[in-house]
C-alpha cells in the first residue's frame, strides 16, 4: 500500500500532462511525514500539441522546456500505489488517464473538499489563499508561494495544507483520511440551476429525481441525491 501526493501541469485546461510530480506520504499517530528523497518531478513532451498561452501564464512552462522530454504516455505511477491526493484531485487523475494509466484501483482523496470542511469561511479555498491563511499573510507564505503552480513546488504547499487538516479532524491514518474525503465530497447543497444554495435534503421530491435521471450527474451529487430520495419517499 502507498499513498502519494500527486500534482500535474497541463498544455490546456483539461490537456495533455506536461509536468507531473509525486511525492509518497504517510500517516502514522496523527503525524504526516512526506519523503522529500522520493519526489518525483518529470516534464513531457507533448507531441505536436502547442501550450496555451492561457495555461503558461500560470505554470510558466514554455514550449522549448519540453525538448528533449520523454512523451507524456511513458509516465507510471509507482508500485503498489492505492491512494492518490491532491487539491481537486479528479483533475490531475483525468491528466494521468490521458498517459494511459490505470487508475481504476486508485483511491483519491481530494484536499480541496477538505480545506472547504474544515475551513468552511475561508475566503478562498486555492492553495495560495490557504497557504497565506493559515501562515496568518507571513513572510515565510510568501516565500513559498513563488514558486506556486509548478507540480513539484504544489506538492510540498499540499502537504503543508494537509498537515493542517489531519490535525484539525484528528486523523490517525491514511485510511480515515481517505473516508473524511469521501464524506466531504458529498455536497450538502445544490451549487446550480433555480435551487441553487438550497439544501440537498429540502429539495422538491420531483426535482431530485429528475436530476438522478441525469446521465452526466455528477457521482458524488448523486449519492447526496439518492440519500434525499430515500429519506424522502
Amino acid at each position: 500500500m502507498q499513498a502519494i501526493i500527486l500534482d500535474t501541469e497541463t498544455h490546456t485546461l483539461n490537456g495533455l500532462p506536461i509536468e507531473i510530480a509525486y511525492a509518497p506520504i504517510q500517516i502514522q499517530e496523527g503525524k504526516l511525514s512526506l519523503d522529500r528523497e522520493q519526489m518525483f518531478d518529470q516534464l513531457y513532451s507533448i507531441g505536436n500539441e502547442k501550450i496555451s498561452f492561457g495555461s503558461m501564464a500560470v505554470h510558466h512552462i514554455l514550449e522549448s522546456d519540453l525538448v528533449g522530454q520523454p512523451n507524456f504516455s511513458s509516465f507510471e505511477l509507482p508500485q503498489h500505489t492505492q491512494y492518490i491526493i491532491g487539491h481537486n484531485i479528479d483533475y490531475d487523475i483525468q491528466a494521468i488517464q490521458r498517459c494511459g494509466v490505470d487508475t481504476t484501483h486508485i483511491k483519491a482523496i481530494c484536499t480541496l473538499a477538505l480545506a472547504r470542511l474544515v475551513w468552511p469561511d475561508a475566503e478562498a479555498h486555492n492553495i495560495s489563499a490557504l497557504i497565506y491563511m493559515i501562515s496568518k499573510g507571513s513572510e515565510k507564505a510568501r516565500e513559498m508561494l513563488k514558486g506556486a503552480h509548478r507540480a513539484d513546488a504544489d506538492i510540498i504547499l499540499t502537504a503543508n495544507i494537509l498537515m493542517h487538516i489531519v490535525y484539525q479532524l484528528k486523523i490517525q491514518s491514511i485510511e480515515e483520511l481517505y473516508e473524511a474525503s469521501e464524506d466531504a465530497r458529498i455536497p450538502r447543497s445544490i451549487n446550480f440551476g433555480k435551487h441553487r444554495g438550497t439544501a440537498i435534503a429540502e429539495l422538491p421530491k420531483d426535482y431530485v429525481q429528475w436530476l438522478l435521471r441525469q446521465d452526466e450527474l455528477d457521482p458524488y451529487l448523486r449519492k447526496a441525491l439518492e440519500n434525499a430520495n430515500i429519506v424522502t419517499l
